[in-house]
This record gives C-alpha cells, structure tokens and sequence, in this order.
C-alpha cells in the first residue's frame, strides 16, 4: 500500500455523516519520507475548497513557524484526524474520530515519522491521552504507537489567543532540535 491508495480510499469513504457536506477530502501534504509529521484536527472551509491541509491564515502561520526554525513544508508532512470538513468548523466529535483514525494510522505508518507534533488539543487527546491539557503539557515529549510524540498550540488557537504564540515559537525550537537527532 503507498500513500495514493489510502487518499483514494479517504475519497470513496462514506463511513460518516461528513462525507454528505464535503467539497473535498483533505487528506495530507508534504514529504512522504518526513522525518517530522504534523497532525491537526480537522479541514477548515479553505482546506475543504483546496482539499489541503493548513492553508488558510492558521496555515500561514504554521508556515511562518516553520521557516523560522529553518524547517519547510518540503521537509515536513502534514495532515489531520478528521479527513472532512465539520460542518461550521465544529470540533469533530468521537464517532467522527473512530471513522478516519485509521487513514491517519495508515498514513503513520507509511511516511514512519520519528517525531508527530499534534497542532492542538483535539489531536494531542487523540493521539496522546484524553486527559491531554495542553496549556501544560505542550512541548513534552509522549510516546505513540514507538514513535516520539508531543503536542503544542493549534496555529488557529494562536490567532485567538496571541499571549500563546511566544511559548509555541519555543516548542518549534524544540522541535527544530529534535530533528538534528533524528
């Protein structure tokens, strides 16, 4: 199995009632052999329009995250829990989850990241422990599925909350240097 044929199946999945208000399906971006993987939560109405992941002010911002800590969307891959767009941008709720963590674990597993930065609560609960709280846990290092894993600020969170953006600029440091590791 490659990566095309996990997006193929994201796009022919019915398993939920999202599928019914889809443009597209958003299923990744970025190097399929990143040693780093981001993973959000769900598509937004500009990835929904586009079908990928991160590209409206949020992504923006990422981006400038990323290119300040010397790292690029080339270097990294991209993509959420959710496949489809919620309807409103409402935070996807479990069942929704349980429908599309599979594509993601599938997607895990073929790019094999050594390092999944979760953008936000939603997929740092998922991925890392429902009692994630990552005003204080952002930045720490968890272990998923024998990879590293850690979690910090969603970029969407940060336009809301701008106070968040200095300690999230320090987890990117962070991650910057655990890549020279990897």
């Amino acid at each position: 199995m490659v990566l095309q044929d996990i997006d193929e199946q994201v796009k022919k999945c019915n398993a939920c009632d999202l599928c019914k208000t889809r443009i597209n399906t958003v299923f990744g971006t970025g190097n399929p052999h990143a040693d780093i993987m981001f993973v959000g939560e769900a598509p937004g109405r500009n990835e929904d329009e586009t079908g990928i992941p991160f590209v409206g002010a949020a992504g923006h911002l990422l981006d400038d995250y990323l290119k300040a800590v010397g790292l690029s969307r080339a270097d990294v891959y991209i993509a959420n829990i959710i496949k489809c767009r919620p309807p409103n941008n409402r935070d996807p709720r479990p069942d929704e989850e349980d429908c599309c963590i599979h594509f993601l674990e599938n997607q895990i597993d073929l790019i094999d990241p050594k390092l999944i930065v979760c953008l936000g609560r939603i997929a740092a609960k998922r991925l890392i422990s429902p009692d994630f709280q990552v005003t204080k846990q952002h930045g720490s290092l968890f272990t998923y599925r024998g990879r590293r894993i850690m979690a910090t600020f969603h970029p969407a969170a940060l336009l809301r909350n701008p106070a968040n953006k200095l300690p999230t600029f320090h987890d990117f440091e962070r991650i910057a240097e655990i890549s020279k590791d990897i």
